[in-house]
């Protein structure tokens, strides 16, 4: 009979490569950075009102600004010669008194075009009205 020997089997050698680890980690990274929302602050405070809820007394202080589907503006129920921007922040100044800023109330169509709205926003926030509320009526979202 012949010897045999047993010889002990040598285990393979086992590395762990570290270069396709390294990318998942890169790429989870950037899509983390790339998906992240930022906060974004802008020069006027936003006040909507609550949808339902009890309507609110209107204040003596407050502005109101008008606008119709045409996008013509209503100061204080007086309506402006034109759509210009100039003429809508000299009326917000003769509207409102010196000392604390009044609240600005704007009550648009449904059919205004979104442009009016942001210019009577931009004319208020150049004039200090930075406290806006926007009128809406009950029932406006379709039920």
């Amino acid at each position: 009979m012949s010897e045999t020997r047993l010889r002990p089997r040598r285990r393979p050698r086992v590395d762990v490569n570290l270069t396709p680890l390294i990318d998942v980690v890169f790429l989870l990274l950037i899509f983390f950075m790339v998906s992240t929302t930022f906060n974004r602050y802008s020069d006027i405070r936003v006040e909507l009102p609550q949808g339902g809820g009890e309507s609110e007394e209107r204040q003596p202080q407050a502005v109101e600004i008008e606008i119709d589907a045409q996008g013509n503006y209503y100061v204080n129920r007086k309506e402006l010669v034109n759509r210009s921007r100039e003429t809508l922040e000299r009326a917000l100044r003769r509207a409102h008194k010196k000392g604390a800023p009044p609240r600005l109330v704007i009550a648009a169509d449904a059919r205004t075009p979104h442009q009016a709205v942001i210019t009577a926003m931009d004319a208020a926030g150049r004039v200090g009205l930075d406290q806006i509320l926007f009128a809406t009526s009950r029932g406006a979202t379709g039920e």
